[in-house]
């Protein structure tokens, strides 16, 4: 007798083989109508789950509190309630018509759900990108009503389940209403009748349709509309970009509602004038320096993606910062002791040109702890509410011979090269570079590529010229140790070892110290620059105290960080993790320690020694034409960067939505002072801020290199015989009594115009052989001539149009 079929009939009854395992088609259709009964009972359960948005509730503007370093607290921003719920009857059909036209066509016919916009965000979150865009005005409500934008699948799926409720439930009027009264418009408003009140002073009934258009424009993102800019949020929304991403969205704005016949030709003729809003208010709280703060961690935060702009814009975050009271004020204080007593703006001390040369000085500086990275104090200006760019950060000024460590590091870690290789070579192939390497130290030295032959380059019309390299003040040593230029922040042999080591590698070092390039700070720019290496580019004081700090950090490199820790709604949302990395050995990095230390002990920097026997190291840096001046340097506690330059903020603007990098002013004058160099009032405010933030910390040494770097060459002098080894003792830094036989050439303001007359070798010449050299120096380490200015005397002086890069 035949067994009775299973209820579930699966293997198959009666089947052999594989048919045994396929199931039949009324097995199919049973499955796929029970999965799909389950997803439709499944989508009603939550569709009568989700409820509809209460506008009363929704889009509180919420504090975002940023707290010191110890956890007390620095400043509440963002907390202000700037929001009143008005009717769809006090709401402009202006303002409505604009909306529709700019954000959602299809408003009034669709069933407050895009599809398409959906998919194509699931699909962006999937790569990880951004979900903006094609959401309707229904779903643009329900996420205003939604204080978590956390950017997950669970949110957007719930998102559409309320977006189609609301929908299905609310009048069209009731949504736009709700919309308007819970979308943020920038400048902490909250609401269309906020925003009236914040950007033209009048109330939201009595906006005209260019106003309205113009609001409109703001829901787009206020940070990159606001013609005021928001550079507190994103340095690069600037208000002359602002401006014209604004003016075109608000002429679109017109021009839509004009082909969706919401506004008449006639009336649209009559806004042809951009409606400038009124300019924003100034925020007491964030004067001083706590506005160049607030503005770092922003960008720490937006420029990290720990926070969207949404976000930090809606607030509710807790904000730990690195930032220490103490030392904050003790680096404002060090900067305005300076200012009082030399600075006084008004015509006291003028240029050659009879320009008042105090008018626009700044000073910016950065202080952060070698060991992970964290910035414990910036100087940013003088007030953050009126001077906005925020010169801790900010990219411009060159940094002159405070570059020459990257030099050394690159030439001790891969060496100089091989004259008769190619260009290109492996670190097997060069030569690893001692610090007790000699080069020439002459003023107007000529420059030679690695191969032994001078370098050439071209001038504006392809014409090519020899370049020789003076020193800062006229300094003319023929013979000197790398050792001992550092200490004199002598140019020429800094400018030769970068190009026999090879100005690529010097970039790399920079980089790999914690330097960034971008298209802004030149450090990219190596191809280009024969003085590259002597300070050509332009990073911000918080980059240049980072990558000294990794000289101190014995050649571990940290990135810079600004918070430590952001908490929401009582939960940690985020915690920093430092990820240090490896930029060079603990050799090369404690030698350079050493170097820089004895530039502070009987070099360049004299005047930054620190009381009490605390040791540092240091290094001094003055740029062409004296724009700009610098002191770095550390303790193994901290590192510390002081930059002062003279800047125009008027005229520092943009120009057609792009940014103008205006030239900066010439310091000649200044303070009184013929020549303004690292080694006065940046070295002085440094040390009087080192002074106060180490007081009473432990007077810990430098640890000692392990062992030696490199082999003694002779880069651009002759080689005594037989060639001494590395143990060869570092010529004396005394100056001469003497005067010079002869006085020292004259360097070039422009470039000649061919290149200088040179005997070829027959043979492969090393640099350090000097083949090619026209004027060969005698073997000799004294110097020819006496310096112009010795480091304890003052600013030395310097005449204009010299380049620079020394003291």
């Amino acid at each position: 007798r035949p067994a009775k079929k299973r209820f579930i009939d699966y293997p198959r009854f009666g089947k052999d083989g594989w048919r045994r395992w396929m199931p039949s088609w009324r097995q199919v259709t049973a499955v796929f109508i029970g999965f799909v009964g389950s997803i439709v009972g499944l989508i009603g359960i939550a569709y009568a789950m989700v409820g509809v948005p209460n506008v009363n509730l929704a889009a509180k503007a919420q504090n975002n509190v940023y707290l010191w370093s110890n956890g007390d607290q620095m400043i509440a921003t963002g907390g202000e309630v700037n929001r009143q719920i008005i009717g769809i009857d006090d709401i402009p059909q202006a303002m409505q018509d604009a909306v529709i036209s700019g954000e959602n066509k299809t408003f009034e016919t669709d069933r407050g759900v895009d599809p398409m916009g959906i998919a194509r965000a699931l699909f962006n979150m999937a790569k990880g990108g951004e979900t903006q865009g094609g959401s309707t005005i229904t779903q643009q409500y329900v996420k205003n009503t939604r204080l978590n934008q956390q950017q997950t699948f669970t949110r957007k799926f719930k998102e559409l389940f309320i977006s189609i409720k609301v929908g299905a439930t609310m009048k069209k009027s009731e949504i736009m209403a709700g919309y308007l009264n819970t979308s943020y418009f920038g400048r902490g408003a909250y609401g269309i009748q906020a925003a009236a009140r914040t950007y033209y002073g009048i109330d939201a009934d009595k906006l005209n349709p260019s106003q309205c258009a113009f609001l409109a424009a703001l829901l787009k993102g206020p940070t990159y509309y606001d013609p005021a800019g928001a550079t507190n949020i994103d340095p690069n929304a600037t208000a002359a970009s602002n401006k014209v991403n604004s003016e075109i969205r608000w002429k679109a704005i017109l021009d839509a509602e004009v082909t969706l016949k919401r506004l008449s030709p006639t009336d649209r003729a009559k806004y042809t004038k951009y409606p400038m809003p009124l300019p924003i208010k100034t925020n007491t709280q964030m004067a001083g320096q706590i506005g160049y703060m607030v503005t770092t961690v922003n960008h720490y935060l937006l420029n990290n993606k720990i926070l969207t702009q949404t976000q930090l814009e809606q607030g509710g975050y807790s904000i730990k910062t690195t930032f220490q009271k103490p030392k904050v004020e003790a680096l404002e204080a060090a900067v305005q002791k300076v200012q009082k007593a030399n600075i006084k703006p008004g015509g006291t001390h003028k240029n050659d040109d009879g320009e008042d040369a105090d008018k626009f000085v700044q000073f910016g500086g950065a202080s952060l702890n070698p060991t992970d990275g964290a910035i414990e104090a910036i100087y940013g200006g003088a007030d953050a509410t009126k001077h906005f760019t925020n010169n801790a950060d900010e990219t411009g000024a060159q940094v002159g011979s405070t570059f020459k460590p990257f030099v050394l590091a690159a030439a001790m870690t891969h060496g100089a090269r091989n004259p008769d290789d190619p260009p290109v070579q492996g670190d097997d192939e060069r030569t690893p570079v001692s610090p007790d390497s000699w080069f020439s130290g002459k003023n107007n030295q000529l420059i030679k590529d690695y191969t032994g032959k001078p370098w050439i380059g071209y001038d504006k019309n392809n014409k090519p010229f020899q370049w020789r390299q003076p020193n800062d003040d006229g300094d003319n040593y023929p013979k000197v140790t790398l050792r001992t230029a550092l200490d004199k922040s002598l140019n020429s042999p800094y400018v030769q070892l970068g190009q026999d080591v090879g100005t690529d590698l010097v970039s790399k070092a920079a980089l790999a110290a914690g330097l960034v390039a971008d298209s802004n700070n030149g450090l990219l720019d190596y191809k280009n620059s024969v003085t590259y290496s002597i300070g050509t580019s332009s990073p911000s004081a918080i980059r240049m105290a980072d990558a000294y700090a990794t000289f101190d950090n014995h050649g571990v490199q940290n990135e810079p960080y600004s918070v430590t820790s952001v908490l929401h709604e009582g939960d940690t949302f985020w915690k920093h993790h430092s990820t240090p990395k490896v930029a060079f050995s603990t050799e090369v990095s404690d030698t350079i320690t050493g170097m820089l230390a004895d530039v502070i002990k009987k070099g360049t920097g004299e005047t930054a020694q620190l009381p009490g026997g605390r040791v540092a190291a240091g290094k001094t840096g003055t740029t062409d034409d004296n724009k700009s001046a610098w002191f770095d340097g550390y303790t193994p506690q901290l590192s510390t960067s002081i930059v002062m330059f003279r800047r125009d903020d008027a005229t520092h603007t943009e120009k057609a939505g792009k940014a103008i990098n205006n030239p900066f002013l010439s310091m000649y004058g200044t303070a009184g002072q013929q020549t303004i160099h690292g080694n006065s009032y940046p070295a002085q405010i440094w040390k009087d801020y080192m002074s106060a933030a180490l007081d009473g910390a432990p007077k810990t040494p430098f640890q000692q290199p392990t062992g030696s770097v490199g082999k003694v060459i002779w880069g651009n002098v002759p080689s005594p015989t037989p060639t001494p080894t590395a143990t060869t003792p570092t010529p004396s830094t005394t100056p001469p009594t003497t005067p010079p036989t002869t006085p020292p050439t004259t360097p070039p303001t422009t470039p000649p115009t061919s290149p200088t007359p040179s005997d070829t070798p027959t043979t492969p010449c090393f640099p350090w052989q000097n083949c090619n050299n026209p004027t060969t120096p005698p073997p000799s380490s004294t110097p020819t001539g006496t310096p112009t200015g010795s480091p304890t005397s003052g600013p030395p002086g310097r005449g204009p149009n010299k380049p620079g890069g020394g003291l």
